[in-house]
């Protein structure tokens, strides 16, 4: 590498250490009240300088993607500001209201963020999926002209203890995995205190286990220049065997510190005592915190000394805090820089009055700088946010089961789409942890096929052994399959659905799990909803349907997931035909990235779009007869229909969501012997119905008195002496809201304990949600005549 190439980047270094030293300390001066400080930015961003500097300014090209350690946020905004990509507005607001993030964030940053970080190791394993979905892309015929770039994190070695990163190895060492590299912050530090030492020997061992090769970076060019004179040897072997925590020490308190321990420990040795004696207290410091990670030569040399596509591991030796009064102190995690050591530090890399926002700060205009910074590759096509054509969808595929499942029917409808051939179809790519055959995605790979990027036999086949899995490898599969750990399904869904923005081309991703064991991955969902990502979950089989397996299979809570979840739309269809009209609403929603005003019939933002959560079952129900018209069909979408409209007089209104209906439509009928009018509202999705009515109600404080949401257009015509009685298999507080709509009183019923084994019947009667005990609870619960076989104290 030439000497002004160095030059240029070691004043890009200076100016970033700076203008994230300044982002830090002002966003504290102007929010000085606050409860919570910045804190570990101010040192997390310093020992990372380097590192980026030699990344962002020399080695990567525009097709490549970083996921950026979440506390190196200052440092990459600092950057995109020098490169005209950051307003210096967003800077100063950094951590308040408008500003730049505290985490890179897709969402909510105006700069060129590929991966949103902030829950620790999910930025660093979402690169490997990416990858994975890379070569997927580039494997299929409408996908050959990406160009393969590298999927890279910067990943602070205490996220090494976050178990999906580890589970994250094992599912790419399964599927070849490439161009992938992980650059590890090694400052020996996290939040609490100092990593054990010989840290570094596990990591190693770890990543070579999966094939990954790996790069250590433990000395700056000034240690390996020492380590050739006279009395080298024994200072790299000093520095190899001091513990970590008498390094930091040290390295907090520099030169003289440094010079005194190291004539202690080594100085009375001739040659080792002439090396430190060449050298002021400031330059020995510099010596000494001239670790890999804070050199910009010997990492640009590492990058470039990478020729293949290996995933590749890089243990870059840093000192966090390097380069201000912070380096090396144990508290530095929590640590700010006051004003006087600020000063200090502007002082020292010659930043002037006035100027400490100028892009150029440090160094003054200079045009080779200038000229050196156009150049750059990864910035010299600009930001690199794509965006991809629409594909069409080709309406809702009917069926004509007279008693299926909606488990079963998801598995048919997708079957069907296989069978018939259209453009989405060879944009759908399907994943599951595990769970393939029992969530009934095997008739579509049957069809479509396995991907990996080298077509593998099917022994069975080959032996001719009987199968009903005709599951072929190959390059053109379209079915990704995983091992069990649901984290990794939700990191690659959360990939695949930004394939649109970060390769150019869409894809429909599929994912389905078992519905208990959402939870298990729900960090993972919710990171990639909030990168925007788009995707359709199936949770399957639900609620207590899968009796058999007990309480560890059967789920509670995930009805509110759905509720509670941004930029997520839960669904959860009783009926094939409900079921047919949300998945072609879906595959069109997934598509949608319009902006403008709310729906003001339902004031939902449907045209933003986002991913979709289908709540299944195995449960089968007879079907009712099939319903297309225009009104039913917006009706499941918007999230609720009549099934039986109440009339004028209604004293109870049964609603219901998902599986229960039988019990709810049978529990109507005997109710209507003794209760006038009754109602039967079926929801498909309680998620929207409750989303358009909180939207509604923030558009009429707005000014827009006449907003209504759907449910609330649904229940404006019952008169106020009606009970809304609502059943569903899951949690009661999914529906029990409803009652809050119009001031009706409600009657929740649900599941809300961990269940037994049993069959269906046992535990919808131990839980009160069949129908007897739906009927019972409208007898004690409400006046009129009393209801035959029913017994009423």
């Amino acid at each position: 590498m030439d000497t002004d190439t160095i030059r240029h980047l070691k004043a890009v270094e200076r100016e970033l250490l700076w203008l994230s030293s300044w982002m830090i300390h002002n966003a504290n001066n102007v929010r000085e009240k606050d409860a919570v400080k910045v804190g570990g930015h101010q040192a997390s961003c310093a020992s990372m300088v380097s590192i980026m500097t030699a990344l962002y300014f020399h080695a990567l090209r525009p097709e490549d993607r970083v996921a950026v350690k979440p506390h190196a946020s200052p440092l990459f905004h600092a950057m995109q500001y020098l490169m005209g990509n950051q307003t210096r507005d967003k800077l100063e607001a950094f951590r308040g209201y408008g500003g730049a993030q505290s985490y890179p964030s897709r969402t909510k940053d105006v700069d060129d963020v590929d991966f949103s970080t902030g829950s620790v190791g999910l930025g660093v394993g979402i690169t490997a999926f990416a990858s994975l979905v890379q070569d997927y892309i580039t494997a299929h015929s409408w996908g050959r002209d990406v160009p393969l770039g590298r999927m890279i994190a910067l990943v602070g070695d205490a996220e090494l203890d976050e178990g999906n990163v580890y589970e994250c190895l094992q599912e790419g060492w399964k599927h070849e995995l490439r161009n992938t590299w992980w650059i590890i912050d090694y400052n020996r530090q996290s939040l609490d205190g100092v990593v054990r030492e010989g840290l570094w020997q596990r990591i190693e061992a770890v990543f070579r286990a999966f094939g990954w090769n790996v790069v250590v970076l433990k000395y700056g060019a000034l240690q390996r220049a020492a380590f050739e004179e006279p009395g080298g040897d024994r200072l790299r072997a000093w520095i190899d065997t001091c513990p970590n925590q008498l390094y930091s020490a040290l390295a907090f308190q520099g030169g003289a510190a440094w010079r005194k321990r190291l004539m202690d420990d080594i100085g009375d040795q001739g040659a080792v005592s002439e090396l430190l004696e060449r050298r002021s207290d400031a330059e020995l410091g510099e010596l000494m915190n001239n670790l890999g990670g804070h050199c910009v030569r010997s990492l640009a040399d590492a990058f470039d000394a990478v020729d293949d596509d290996t995933p590749t591991v890089f243990l870059a030796y840093t000192i966090k805090g390097w380069g201000t009064p912070l380096a090396g102190h144990k508290d530095n995690h929590a640590g700010l820089m006051t004003g006087a050591q600020m000063g200090e530090l502007k002082s020292a890399l010659g930043v002037a009055d006035g100027a400490e926002w100028g892009p150029f700060a440090t160094c003054g205009d200079d045009p080779g700088l200038r000229r050196f910074l156009a150049a750059v590759p990864f910035f010299e096509k600009g930001t690199r946010r794509y965006k991809a054509k629409k594909v069409a969808t080709p309406g809702p595929v009917l069926l004509d089961d007279k008693v299926l499942s909606t488990q079963a029917g998801f598995g048919k409808i997708l079957d069907g789409l296989a069978r018939a051939g259209s453009d989405i179809v060879d944009h759908i790519v399907t994943t599951a942890p595990d769970v393939t055959v029992s969530t009934n995605l095997g008739p579509w790979v049957n069809r479509r096929g396995l991907f990996a990027r080298q077509a593998l036999s099917d022994t069975f086949r080959d032996e001719r052994v009987p199968s009903a899995q005709k599951w072929i490898f190959s390059p053109e599969g379209q079915h990704i399959e995983l091992g069990i750990a649901e984290m990794n399904l939700f990191l690659l869904l959360g990939a695949a659905g930004l394939s649109h923005a970060l390769f150019g081309e869409r894809l429909i991703p599929i994912g389905a799990v078992y519905d208990p064991f959402i939870a298990r991955g729900l960090d993972a969902l919710n990171y990639a909803c909030y990168q925007d990502a788009r995707f359709l979950i199936v949770g399957t089989p639900s609620g207590v349907s899968l009796a058999p397996e007990g309480g560890a299979h059967q789920s509670i809570g995930s009805p509110l997931i759905g509720i509670s979840q941004d930029g997520l739309a839960s669904f959860e269809p009783a009926f094939l035909d409900e079921l047919s009209v949300i998945m072609d609403w879906a595959f069109d929603y997934l598509q949608r990235d319009g902006e403008g005003d709310p729906d003001e019939r339902t004031w939902l933002r449907d045209e933003t779009g986002g991913s979709v959560y289908l709540r299944l079952t195995t449960r089968p129900l007879e079907q009712p007869i099939r319903r297309t018209d225009e009104d039913f069909t917006r009706g499941v979408i918007d999230g609720a229909y009549w099934l039986r409209e109440p009339g004028p007089n209604a004293d109870v209104v049964l609603a219901y969501q998902g599986t229960v209906a039988p019990e709810v439509i049978q529990a109507a009928g005997q109710l209507g012997e003794g209760r006038r009018d009754i109602g039967v509202l079926a929801v498909t999705s309680a998620d929207r119905l409750n989303a358009g009515w909180t939207a509604a109600q923030r558009a009429r404080r707005r000014g827009h008195r006449h907003a209504a949401g759907h449910v609330e257009t649904l229940l404006k015509p019952l008169p106020r002496h009606c009970t809304i009685v609502t059943v569903t298999d899951g949690h009661p507080a999914t529906l029990g809201w409803l009652g809050a709509v119009a001031g009706h009183r409600t009657v929740p019923l649900g599941v809300e304990h961990f269940g037994q084994t049993g069959t269906i019947a046992d535990l919808y009667r131990h839980y009160g949600i069949d129908t007897a005990s739906i009927v019972e609870s409208v007898a004690a619960l409400t006046p009129g005549r009393q209801i035959r076989g029913v017994l009423t104290s």
